[in-house]
C-alpha cells in the first residue's frame, strides 16, 4: 500500500502542518487482469496545501441549519373540537335556560378534549393547550349547569329568560340618557 510521507524526514509536532506528497503513478500492466483480482484504480492527486484542520474556513458563507425530515406538523382535529364543543357548552349553561343541554355539551366537550390531550403526544402532532383550555371550560360548564340546576345561584337559573331581563334592567339604567 501507498505510504504518505512528509516531506522533510525530521518528527513533528502536533501543531506543524501536514505536507504530503504525491506518490508515483503505477503503470498499467500490459497483461490481462486474472478474474480473481480486482484492478486498482489510480490514486488521486494528494493536497499538497498544508491541512488547518482546527480551522473553519467560512469565507462569508452562512450556515443553513438543518432540515428536520419528517411529516409535516398538523393540530389535532380532537382537542380542536373538544375546545369548540366546551365553549359552546357553557354558552348554554350561562344562558340558563338551555342549562342541560349545556351540561351534556360541555361534559362531550372535555372528553373529546381528554382524547385530544391524549393525541397531541404524538411526534408533530400540537394543540396541546387547545385541549386542556378545552378540558377546563367544559369542567367549568358541568359544574356552573349542575349549580344552576340545584338553585345554588341567582344567575344562572332555569326559571326565566335572563336575556329580556337584562334589557329591562338596561333600559331602566339608561331612560333618560338617549
Amino acid at each position: 500500500m501507498g505510504r504518505s510521507t512528509t516531506v522533510d524526514d525530521e518528527p513533528r509536532t502536533p501543531t506543524d502542518p501536514i505536507r504530503v506528497t504525491d506518490p508515483a503513478p503505477r503503470p498499467v500492466p500490459d497483461r490481462p487482469v486474472d478474474r480473481e483480482r480486482t484492478p486498482v484504480a489510480p490514486t488521486p492527486p494528494a493536497d499538497t496545501r498544508s491541512a488547518d484542520r482546527d480551522r473553519v474556513d467560512t469565507d462569508g458563507i452562512d450556515p443553513q441549519p438543518p432540515v428536520v425530515a419528517g411529516p409535516k406538523p398538523r393540530t389535532s382535529l380532537l382537542a380542536t373540537l373538544g375546545l369548540i364543543v366546551s365553549v359552546v357548552g357553557a354558552a348554554f349553561v350561562l344562558t340558563g335556560t338551555l342549562a342541560g343541554y349545556g351540561i351534556a355539551l360541555g361534559a362531550l366537550g372535555a372528553v373529546c378534549s381528554v382524547l385530544g390531550l391524549i393525541a397531541t403526544r404524538r411526534r408533530h402532532v400540537a394543540g396541546t393547550t387547545d385541549a386542556l383550555v378545552g378540558v377546563l371550560v367544559g369542567l367549568a360548564a358541568v359544574v356552573l349547569g349542575v349549580l344552576a340546576f340545584t338553585g345554588q345561584f341567582d344567575w344562572p337559573t332555569t326559571d326565566g329568560d335572563w336575556v329580556a331581563r337584562f334589557r329591562e334592567w338596561l333600559d331602566s339604567q339608561f331612560v333618560d340618557r338617549f
